[in-house]
């Protein structure tokens, strides 16, 4: 089946997009990455409403990226935090793609805003395609696409003449 017979209504890229994809959610991952948990702090460094970032916040935690946990220091009252799960841990490696394109492309004259090293080695942070033999994939045009085993054909409308 050629690709543009295919139906793309099950489409993993656009059931990702519409789920990472709406506004605010790509910079609340980030943030939580970073160490970013309670709504307050979230919303103060986002500067994005409150109904928003509820909103967003909810949805990461029905879709399973985000858990919300509570915890009590002692003599405070009880509050609660925003934690990544592995899906939503999973998510990294894009996140540093997008900061990579960014850095490359998007940057202030002087340079990124962030540096991404690793901690044991203090190297820079790089997000690569590797295939499971471990070879480095640079171009789409080095990888061989086919129908995976949910593929459907597309339907189409008959236009008339």
């Amino acid at each position: 089946m050629e690709y543009l017979d295919q139906d793309t209504s099950n489409c993993s890229v656009g059931r990702a997009v519409g789920l990472v994809g709406q506004s605010w959610v790509l910079l609340i991952l980030r943030d939580v990455t970073r160490g970013v948990r309670r709504f307050s702090d979230l919303q103060d460094h986002l500067g994005v409403s409150r109904s928003v970032l509820a909103d967003r916040l909810g949805g990461l935690v029905a879709h399973g990226l985000l858990e919300l946990h509570t915890y009590q220091e002692p003599g405070a009252r009880r509050r609660a935090e925003y934690v990544l799960t592995d899906k939503g841990r999973d998510l990294y490696p894009l996140l540093t793609s997008l900061r990579q394109w960014g850095d490359k492309y998007l940057a202030d004259p002087e340079g990124p805003a962030l540096l991404a090293t690793h901690h044991d080695c203090g190297a820079p942070v790089r997000a690569r395609l590797v295939c499971d033999e471990g070879h480095v994939i640079g171009a789409p045009e080095e990888v061989d696409r086919s129908p995976g085993p949910s593929a459907r054909p597309r339907l189409t409308a008959d236009v008339p003449a």
